[in-house]
């Protein structure tokens, strides 16, 4: 928590603004997102928001209330609380929520608290982790004749991911973006292969970790590969990962990532373009 030497005001109640995040960098966030950061007398935060990104409000009490799936946080009803306390006091008040507020974000339950207690909000959208994860490997979610549907899916209940013995309802879209979905990768995998009829063995796999910000790392590779559990040491349990699958992602990126551990194939592949 950074301690500011914002006081609380006796002006009439305030405005609570949802802001989103953006999928990590903070040049990533909207304009108008930074001007509320800017404005605000108080940041409830998401743990995953950067540094840089709680930068851009230093005058504002910063207060961390992310959920992290098997780590120690802040009940929903709690934090829906402290927004609506908040709003009492302070003027402008920004919840900040990685990615997109609407997607995953539990929004829904802040704004019901926020209607319910009368007080003014406002949702400012930002960028979701898909739409960086696509612009950052330079593959289109939607690809003309292959993919034209997406489909965003969350494993995540409350605190925990799905039990072994559970069924994993995957969507029929043509190109599926998992969010949360590290734990029960080669399941999901397993059960794409057996059960998806837009999935096969050789459908591209892609892993992205902290897109967009300087940490960021992907695992490029196939849909078998991925049901062999042939990722689960690669995954680094302390950045979110985003899990990219279809075929509107291209095999031949995977098949460049195979060539480059050759460096006489490599060095081949760019005299001869």
């Amino acid at each position: 928590m950074n301690q500011s030497t914002s006081k609380p005001t006796s002006q009439a109640q305030g405005k609570v603004y949802l802001v989103g995040a953006g999928p990590g960098a903070a040049d990533l966030i909207t304009v108008r997102g930074a001007k509320l950061l800017a404005q605000a007398d108080i940041v409830f935060h998401d743990a995953l928001v950067e540094p840089e990104m709680l930068a851009l409000c230093p005058q504002a009490i910063q207060i961390a209330v992310g959920k992290r799936c098997g780590k120690l946080s802040s009940a929903q009803e709690f934090i829906n609380k402290r927004l609506v306390d908040a709003a009492q006091k302070y003027q402008t008040v920004v919840r900040l929520k990685g990615g997109d507020p609407m997607l995953f974000g539990r929004a829904d339950e802040e704004i019901q608290a926020l209607n319910a207690a009368g007080i003014e909000m406002e949702v400012v959208p930002g960028i979701t982790a898909a739409l960086a994860g696509a612009a950052s490997i330079q593959q289109s979610l939607t690809l003309r004749g292959v993919s034209r549907s997406v489909a965003f899916i969350t494993l995540a209940q409350g605190a925990e991911n799905l039990t072994s013995d559970q069924p994993i309802a995957n969507p029929t879209a043509d190109t599926l973006v998992y969010y949360m979905g590290r734990k029960d990768a080669a399941k999901i995998a397993q059960q794409l292969i057996a059960q998806h009829s837009h999935m096969s063995q050789g459908t591209p796999v892609h892993i992205l970790e902290a897109v967009s910000t300087p940490r960021e790392r992907q695992w490029t590779s196939t849909l078998q590969e991925l049901a062999e559990g042939k990722a689960d040491g690669w995954f680094d349990s302390t950045s979110p990962a985003l899990i990219m699958i279809g075929a509107a992602l291209k095999i031949d990126a995977i098949e460049k990532k195979a060539l480059s551990a050759n460096r006489d194939v490599e060095v081949l592949l760019k005299k001869t373009g």
